[in-house]
């Protein structure tokens, strides 16, 4: 309990200016700015906009060109070593064995990080293999698993060593429902006490995970805040209307059509507005979708000049202008 009233007084992450740019020339990140506390914390973004780039650079799997970040007392760029004592990490794409099982690799993988103790280690795996659903299937090979169960799996690795800091990248991808819930279930619970990040680009992951959040965008971070506080910001001005498909066009040249929606052969089109765009339009409720496709669209018409600066959270990108 110590250590977990330590981490909610002193352990934050804390992004500064942060900026890197790849040998071939291309720039993933832009100088990134977040303050991420204790809790689950969402960042969303397209494919390609730098969210596994930030994750990589967090771990330590590649240097930043420019900035800085720090994890409490610890700077992850000067001391990689001793971030990498305190981080579990499941990146989107992760090896595995297939020929082993659950419980000889996490037996294995404790003591690569230092449980050498046998009877720590058993009590430590098991109670891995439980907390994660995989008791029973400890020791069936891997190549055996579903996609949701090698996700458990690589959560189950990524907690080995009672980490204070997890990233998660794109966790749910490819699950079914029944298993993206079971994950769901399982990133709640571990995030009670320690610090973790969601990356990935499915909004419903954020939307029912997350207190905080940031959105990415060519590199930056084009709107950040909690969930709830964004939506707000957009409250009676989401309109939608159903149209025939030949129209979108003509609607998007004329209004600012955040998303579309096809369900019985007509569209339902969404649109950011202070006043009704036009006749047969309805005030509809944001959500955290709005939020994120006008972030995104947003972000890349305007850059970072689109992000305030004040240290307050952030309105979305000219969600009220």
């Amino acid at each position: 309990m110590a250590a977990f009233l330590e981490l909610k007084e002193y352990k934050m992450l804390s992004i500064s200016n942060l900026s890197h740019t790849y040998a071939n020339g291309v720039s993933a990140l832009k100088r990134v700015n977040l303050d991420i506390p204790k809790g689950m914390f969402g960042l969303l973004g397209p494919n390609g906009a730098g969210k596994s780039s930030l994750m990589r650079t967090i771990a330590t799997l590649q240097q930043a060109s420019s900035g800085c970040i720090k994890f409490g007392d610890i700077d992850v760029g000067a001391d990689p070593r001793s971030i990498r004592r305190t981080l579990g990490y499941l990146p989107q794409d992760f090896g595995v064995y297939p020929r082993g099982c659950a419980l000889g690799l996490l037996d294995h993988l404790a003591m690569l990080k230092g449980i050498t103790n046998r009877k720590q280690r058993k009590l430590l795996v098991k109670s891995l293999l439980m907390q994660t659903n995989l008791f029973d299937v400890r020791k069936k090979r891997l190549a055996t698993y579903s996609g949701g169960m090698l996700q458990r799996f690589g959560i189950a690795q990524a907690l080995i060593g009672q980490p204070q800091l997890i990233i998660v990248d794109e966790p749910t991808a490819g699950l079914d429902p029944e298993e993206r819930n079971r994950f769901h279930n399982l990133l709640s619970e571990i995030g009670e006490e320690v610090v973790v990040i969601l990356s990935t680009h499915i909004v419903d992951d954020v939307a029912d995970l997350c207190t905080r959040m940031a959105v990415m965008s060519d590199g930056s971070i084009v709107a950040q805040g909690m969930p709830s506080a964004l939506i707000g910001e957009l409250r009676g001005r989401i309109w939608q209307k159903s149209i025939n498909k030949s129209e979108l066009v003509a609607y998007q040249a004329k209004h600012d059509v955040i998303s579309n929606h096809l369900s019985g052969g007509k569209l339902t089109v969404r649109v950011e507005s202070g006043s009704p765009p036009d006749n047969g339009f309805e005030s509809a409720q944001p959500n955290l979708e709005d939020v994120y496709f006008l972030a995104v669209g947003r972000g890349l018409q305007k850059g970072n000049s689109a992000v305030p600066t004040n240290g307050q959270p952030l309105r979305v990108s000219g969600a009220a202008e």
